[in-house]
Formats: structure tokens, C-alpha cells, sequence
């Protein structure tokens, strides 16, 4: 991840939480999930404060949160305290073992990691993943050149087939781009479901 933006989400991981426990509830996203995940492990790549991932927990998904920020990690833990939350980051995903979880979700994420990381990424989502398992994958869509908020965080503009052709193994079940009802800001989703092995 970008050291930067990972700094950031560190230095003010408090008020991030707050923002995105007071955004409207991510309908659009909750309902794709309901209508792709399968029942399983899951794993949310990128939890932040762990909205989601107590979200996915409520709705019968076990799931696991991962970020890379120890501040944000804090937050998940204090608000969300019988939930289990990790660290890692893409694009390596330390500690996660191929083939270990049936469904993933990397909500809002890859757009804070440079151009040359994502394919490696994409790749290393759906590697943790079991054959026929399940990849929601989503990004800020950022035009132009990259960029940096008023936090430091990094929009990294690239295009959407550096994603798309990282996902050679799996069969692509939903793309779309929208403006989101929780952030009201324009993302990309895809969904994708890996091929079994042969």
C-alpha cells in the first residue's frame, strides 16, 4: 500500500471511522453481495473501521477484516470488539494462505496502491480465494492523472483493464460503473467468480 495514505488513515483513524459510520448505508454494494457471496469464510481486504465486515458478519458471513493500517485496525477492534481484524496489505497479503476463503471483499481499495501494483493485486485477491469462490472488487474511478486529498491519500488514475485482465481466471459476473449511495463519489465494481482448477 501507499505510505502515504496508509499514514494517514494512522494519524486521523478516528475521524475516518466517524465519516464512514455516518455516510448512508452502502445499499447498492450490500445488495451484490447478498446476490453473489456464497456461504463461507470471507475475507474484507482493506476494513478499515470494520463497517463492513460487521455488516458481512450480521448476514451470516464468517468473516475476517484485513487492513493495513494499525490506526483503523484499533478502530474495527474497539467498535466491532467480536470481530477478528489482522493486518495486511496488498499487494502480498502476508499471512493468507491460496485458497482459504470462499468469498472476498476489497471494497474502495486498490485505487490507493500505484499503477504498477494492481494487476499484481487483483492476482493475489483471487489467489486467496477456492475455486468458485467469489471476488467483489470496487475502486474510486480517478480521471487524468493520479492524485492526493487534503489527507495525503493517493487516487491512482489507471485503467479499468489493468483490472480486468489481471481476472484471466475468473469469470466476470457483474461489472458497472456508478456513483455510490453511501460516498456519493463515481466507483468502478466488479464481480468475479474464480474458475475451478482443470
Amino acid at each position: 500500500m501507499d505510505r502515504k495514505t496508509v499514514g494517514a488513515y494512522n494519524r486521523e483513524a478516528r475521524a475516518f471511522a466517524r465519516e464512514w459510520d455516518t455516510q448512508p448505508v452502502p445499499s447498492d454494494m450490500q445488495e451484490l453481495l447478498r446476490r453473489y457471496f456464497a456461504s463461507g469464510p470471507t475475507a474484507d481486504i482493506g476494513c478499515g473501521s470494520g463497517r463492513d465486515a460487521a455488516w458481512l458478519a450480521r448476514n451470516g458471513f464468517p468473516v475476517v477484516g484485513y487492513d493495513a493500517s494499525a490506526g483503523l485496525l484499533a478502530e474495527a477492534r474497539r467498535l466491532h470488539p467480536e470481530l477478528r481484524f489482522e493486518t495486511s496489505a496488498l499487494p502480498e497479503l502476508a499471512g493468507l494462505a491460496n485458497e482459504r476463503v470462499v468469498n472476498v471483499l476489497c471494497e474502495t481499495v486498490i485505487m490507493h496502491l500505484p499503477a504498477a501494483a494492481i494487476a499484481s493485486s487483483v492476482a493475489r485477491l483471487l489467489a486467496i480465494l477456492k475455486p468458485r469462490g467469489t471476488l467483489y472488487l470496487s475502486w474510486r474511478v480517478t480521471e487524468g492523472a493520479d492524485r492526493r486529498d487534503e489527507h495525503g491519500r493517493l487516487y491512482a488514475a489507471f485503467e479499468p483493464a489493468l483490472v480486468l485482465d489481471a481476472l484471466v481466471d475468473a469469470d466476470i459476473l457483474f461489472d458497472e460503473e456508478a456513483v455510490s449511495l453511501s460516498s456519493g463519489k463515481v466507483v468502478r465494481r466488479v464481480v468475479a467468480r474464480k474458475r475451478a482448477a482443470g
